[in-house]
């Protein structure tokens, strides 16, 4: 029996039912058509109730998945404008060239991808015709990301158009004669291009984001009108798995970027095989991106399948297609008709009578070529969705067949990705197959011929045509002629020459204190964009709050809690900082928008992007390669550095390599000042360079890496020492002597000169005064601002000497002539000050923190890694005794006087 006073389901609802009758009675209509139409029926009319909803208005939870089906219906198709038999020969050429491209530099031995291209081929061309704006119409044009893999077709159009020769094709992935081409998109490789390297994947998703993001971010500053600019990203359906290809899908979906669209290729194969070889990648991406917010278009199924659906009376193929896993979709593609009737058909009595309508030739045309992603039409109807749609980005899951005409050989084959060329057999198939004519004659010596209908003929003129109606070729990257950005009034960096007198303040403060005095600059200070990562108070950022505004294409909304405050939280439509919330990938996408802002928008931006320093290089180094290969120019600014200067945070904090990893990237200038002063020549030097006045031979393509702490300590005057920012720049400078210390060594004192960076010069200067007061020792004191830069200045010494030119790195010329042996120390691991080590004449030897950071005081952290000041005392007479310059005895004495 039903317990009377149990509680009932409907009591458990926190949805109020104001009419109980009515909902029992939908209810009990859904069970009678269950009942008498089966469960199938069932669910089929509450899915288009559900979509109808949606469709109204309604405010209902989204479906997150709908039937493996397309989401235009083909009576909704739009024609395709222009001419589809001129298209069809275009694609035919591209097709053709980017195999035998990569077919002709298989000889050489340096591989390259054939069937990624082949997939996606109408997925670019209708892009090319119909809907990829220029450079040369109004505004910046659209942004392409292209996928890494499908680059030889692209370098086919571009050949095809006129923009590369065959020459260049024939050096297909080899550069070093200096008129190849590279294999994937870089733009620091073939620059007039490339605008977006991709092929580190899973980059080129998440950039385009903040990209399609950036661009709304300069129209609502008032900086330029991008209302024009459409960002496309080509993936691969293997590429989306890689956790930054989706990590800011959400952000995408909450600020309404209807100004970005993803085209995923989903011909269901990665690198190795299936993507999802027991379930169904195209469904699963659906669910993700409807999840998040995103308008989702399916573009699954060709032509060829039209009649198949209008005979399905009863919806069994819909399900069938939604029960086929991957692989077995794969499977089909490489078998006959005889076993897709036995084993797609057979599965169900429905599909068995309506496979008796269906020749062979019908099956295998469906099964083996048509898809979605291969037919103009379908494609066409899906982009032109896409651009239309307002409130929300979009998705385009366009189904294809890897190794598409590319012969029995290549389609749907698992190890299709590694295989690299075709035979001339394969070719003549393909040529057939394509309609292109290329005479048997024209392989000499079973070389495959480039294809080319003629500069004049009717497919380039078509061509050119578009492109011309659109804007001018893609893709392409330009560097608009824009003027030096004029430098700021020297009191901003010069307030800090007179040091803190006997304030403590930290470097870290030191910086943010320089730029809010930066972007107040009539000129530059709008240009400035100021990039965290959720850490703004942490580094003493939040005055920035009121003054600048954080930035929220809603503006503020709501009355912020701290209103009452002096350095309230302030959003605003048209705020200057970048507040990310706790992503670094997603700062790091910011800065790269901003960073190359000059070519895709013709606008120089300033970006600066202020993290832990230890959550910097050591997460997001992709994207720091991604930054350089893109020819991004800002400053990178590692806060509460060091491997000692956090206190009671522990290993996951303690960074003691990031200027390792940063010495890796050749577009990084890396430093690790220790003073304000220092910060500020650095910063001056850098807007110099990569914004205004650059000097010859100066490559303004780099970004710097600045180090910056959080210990408080006082900031010294700037010293009065000649050439001083050139060391500071250059990397090394005498910060003092034993004399100009206000120390008087005795007559003849052995000597020793201790280089510092960061932090580290403070011990260094308190060891100057122990080694005098205790020991006897005169030490001068060097401030190294850059290990990195002073290796890079010696290694183009070296390359110097191999051209017979004679040069002496600078590091060499700082010390020359200076007494005693050299002791190097940083708040990183050895390795760091190491850099330089073979360039320095004097005995060397460093002290640094290697091993796991922990958890403790300043003092006892650096007491345990061996860098304190009476560590560098100790390290100091030991190197002078192995030089005989001061007792033996004296290195035991000082180690048991200090405890060590």
């Amino acid at each position: 029996m039903t317990d009377p006073n149990a509680i009932q389901p409907s009591e458990l609802d926190q949805l109020p039912d104001r009419d109980p009758e009515e909902t029992a009675e939908w209810q009990a209509s859904l069970d009678a058509v269950t009942e008498a139409a089966g469960p199938h029926r069932a669910a089929y009319l509450m899915r288009r109730t559900l979509e109808r909803a949606e469709g109204a208005g309604i405010a209902l939870p989204k479906l997150l998945e709908t039937d493996y089906v397309n989401s235009i219906p083909t009576a909704a198709e739009p024609a395709v404008p222009g001419d589809e038999a001129m298209e069809q020969r275009i694609t035919a050429w591209n097709r053709w060239n980017a195999a035998a491209m990569v077919t002709r530099g298989s000889k050489y031995g340096v591989g390259g991808h054939i069937a990624t291209f082949a997939s996606a081929a109408w997925l670019y061309e209708t892009g090319f015709n119909h809907f990829f704006k220029g450079k040369e119409a109004d505004g910046s044009g659209d942004q392409l990301y292209i996928q890494g893999h499908a680059s030889p077709g692209i370098y086919a159009r571009a050949f095809l158009d006129g923009r590369l020769t065959e020459e260049q094709l024939d050096n297909f992935r080899r550069e070093a004669g200096g008129n190849g081409l590279p294999s994937y998109p870089h733009p620091r490789r073939l620059p007039w291009l490339w605008e977006f390297p991709t092929v580190s994947m899973g980059l080129g998703p998440l950039s385009a984001i903040y990209q399609a993001r950036f661009n709304r971010y300069l129209t609502n500053r008032g900086i330029k009108d991008t209302s024009a600019s459409h960002v496309w990203a080509f993936l691969g359906d293997g590429e989306m798995d890689e956790p930054e290809s989706t990590a800011a899908l959400a952000l995408a979906a909450r600020e309404e970027l209807d100004n970005l669209t993803f085209v995923i290729n989903c011909n269901l194969q990665r690198l190795d095989g299936p993507v999802r070889a027991n379930f169904k990648i195209v469904q699963e991406l659906e669910a993700q991106f409807r999840g998040a917010g995103w308008n989702v278009i399916k573009t699954l199924w060709g032509t060829a399948w039209d009649e198949l659906f209008q005979l399905d009376t009863t919806g069994a193929l819909v399900r069938r297609l939604r029960q086929v896993p991957d692989a077995q979709i794969q499977t089909y593609q490489t078998r006959d008709a005889a076993y897709i009737r036995q084993d797609f058909f057979g599965a169900d009595p429905a599909l068995a009578e309506l496979a008796k309508l269906l020749s062979d030739d019908k099956i295998l045309e469906c099964f083996h070529f048509s898809r979605g992603g291969h037919e103009s039409r379908k494609v066409y109807a899906a982009y032109k969705a896409a651009v239309e749609h307002k409130g929300a980005p979009t998705v385009i899951l366009a189904q294809t067949v890897k190794g598409h005409t590319l012969g029995e050989g290549f389609a749907s084959k698992n190890a299709n990705h590694q295989m690299k060329k075709l035979s001339v057999d394969e070719f003549k198939n393909m040529r057939d197959l394509l309609g292109l004519p290329i005479k048997d004659s024209d392989f000499v010596d079973g070389v495959v011929p480039y294809g080319h209908p003629g500069a004049d003929s009717p497919e380039v003129r078509y061509l050119q045509e578009r492109r011309a109606a659109l804007g001018g070729p893609a893709p392409a990257r330009r560097v608009h002629p824009v003027a030096p950005l004029p430098a700021p009034a020297d009191k901003a960096f010069a307030s800090f020459d007179k040091g803190s007198g006997s304030q403590n303040v930290a470097t870290t403060m030191a910086f943010v204190r320089l730029v809010k005095d930066l972007v107040r600059d009539k000129e530059t200070g709008k240009r400035w964009v100021p990039i965290v990562p959720d850490e703004a108070r942490t580094f003493g950022m939040e005055s920035l709050f009121p003054s600048l505004g954080i930035y929220s294409p809603k503006g503020q909304t709501y009355e912020p809690v701290d209103r009452d405050q002096l350095m309230y939280y302030k959003e605003a439509k048209n705020g200057q900082i970048l507040n990310e919330g706790i992503t670094e990938a997603g700062s790091m996408a910011d800065f790269i928008a901003a960073s190359t802002s000059y070519a895709t928008h013709g606008e120089t931006m300033i970006p600066f992007y202020i993290f832990y320093s230890m959550f910097g290089w050591q997460r997001t180094a992709d994207q720091m390669w991604q930054l350089g290969d893109q020819l991004g120019r800002g400053f990178l600014v590692g806060a509460t550095a060091g491997r000692t200067t956090l206190t009671g945070e522990g290993l996951q904090h303690a960074d003691g390599h990031s200027p390792v990893i940063a010495a890796t990237n050749p577009a990084a200038l890396t430093y690790d000042p220790a003073f304000a002063y220092e910060v500020a020549v650095i910063v001056k030097d850098g807007l110099r360079r990569m914004y205004g006045e650059a000097a010859p031979g100066e490559d303004q393509n780099v970004f710097y890496y600045l180090t910056v702490y959080n210990e408080p300590l006082p900031q010294p005057a700037k010293p009065s020492v000649d050439g001083i920012d050139e060391g500071i720049v250059k990397g090394l400078y005498r910060f003092n002597t034993a004399e100009s210390a206000g120390i008087t060594p005795p007559a003849n004192a052995p000597r020793i000169q201790l280089l510092g960076s960061g932090t580290a010069i403070h011990w260094a200067l308190r060891a100057q005064q122990l080694l005098a007061e205790e020991w006897g020792v005169a030490a001068d004191v060097w401030s190294a601002t850059s290990w990195s830069e002073l290796r890079r200045d010696a290694l183009e010494a070296d390359e110097a000497l191999l051209r017979g030119e004679e040069r002496v790195p600078f590091v060499r010329q700082a010390l020359q002539g200076t007494e005693g042996p050299v002791l190097a120390v940083s708040d990183y691991m050895r390795q760091v000050p190491d850099q330089i080590a073979q360039w320095v004449e004097q005995d060397w030897s460093s002290l640094g923190a290697d091993g796991f950071g922990l958890s403790d005081t300043r003092e006892a952290a650096r007491r345990h890694f061996g860098v304190d000041a009476e560590s560098i005392v100790v390290a100091a007479l030991a190197q002078l005794a192995k030089r005989g310059e001061v007792k033996a005895t004296a290195v035991k004495e000082a180690r048991a006087k200090y405890g060590l």
